[in-house]
């Protein structure tokens, strides 16, 4: 090992050893106790000491879970909307389970259900695709597309029933954003789901459904699913598709040809 990188390391180890003293536990209790009235306009850096903590506990996991309910307890406070954007931000590093349930409260309001969601698509546990998918129908239009994207982007195939039931949603909005979540899902179940749509997509959905199943086509052709692939792109090289449809469906099927 070179000076150079010895020293990068002796820093590294020197930084660390600095946010663990910095995060005293006076500094942290004041910081949450600013929590509580905190508002847009106010100085982030009177909460440093929470981000200094969230940085002191990576790898201890019993400090990181008593940092962990701090927050989420702060979530049912009743803190301004800009704390909770602050605790759910923070949730999107160290939430576990335990945020679920009070991160899962705040989806049905118009002003918090982005945030929370944003938390919980970060969240591995398996619950917190639950309390998004379970919610889906219960919020209102204007949410339902940032939901069915976290259900997406989660690649949750227990969604993909309740998501294609949405292709033909009056909502424009709500239509695409399912198109998409589809694609991204990308399993043969969620392109089955598309292509039985496509049938009897309007003018509106038409494109929409059929980029979404080459995205789709891709994904089969990126895992190896030559023959997958080549069936959908075949759906989509038809007339009555867009010319950068057909396109692009027959430079897959070529693609797919050469493929080992």
């Amino acid at each position: 090992m070179t000076n150079k990188e010895t020293t990068k390391l002796t820093l590294a180890a020197g930084t660390a050893t600095v946010a663990v003293a910095q995060t005293d536990s006076a500094a942290l209790e004041k910081a949450f106790e600013t929590l509580k009235t905190y508002d847009w306009g106010d100085d982030p850096q009177t909460l440093k000491s929470i981000d200094q903590a969230i940085i002191a506990t990576h790898g201890d996991a019993p400090a990181r879970k008593a940092l962990e309910k701090r927050l989420v307890d702060a979530l049912a406070s009743g803190i301004s909307r800009s704390a909770l954007d602050y605790v759910c931000r923070r949730l999107r590093v160290v939430g576990t389970r335990q945020s679920i349930e009070a991160l899962a409260a705040l989806l049905p309001a118009e002003e918090t259900s982005h945030i929370a969601r944003y938390a919980l698509e970060r969240i591995p546990d398996e619950m917190a695709v639950e309390v998004m998918r379970d919610m889906l129908p219960k919020v209102s239009s204007n949410l339902k597309p940032g939901i069915i994207g976290s259900l997406g982007k989660r690649r949750d195939q227990k969604s993909i029933q309740a998501i294609s039931k949405l292709l033909g949603d009056s909502d424009i909005q709500v239509a695409k954003a399912a198109a998409e979540s589809l694609a991204m899902i990308g399993t043969q179940d969620a392109a089955r789901e598309l292509s039985k749509f496509a049938k009897k997509a309007s003018a509106s959905m038409k494109l929409l459904v059929a980029d979404a199943c080459l995205v789709c086509a891709e994904q089969f052709l990126a895992s190896g699913e030559k023959s997958e692939a080549v069936a959908l792109y075949n759906e989509l090289k038809g007339d009555n598709q867009p010319a950068h449809v057909m396109a692009a469906a027959m430079k897959g099927i070529l693609t797919a040809a050469t493929k080992k």
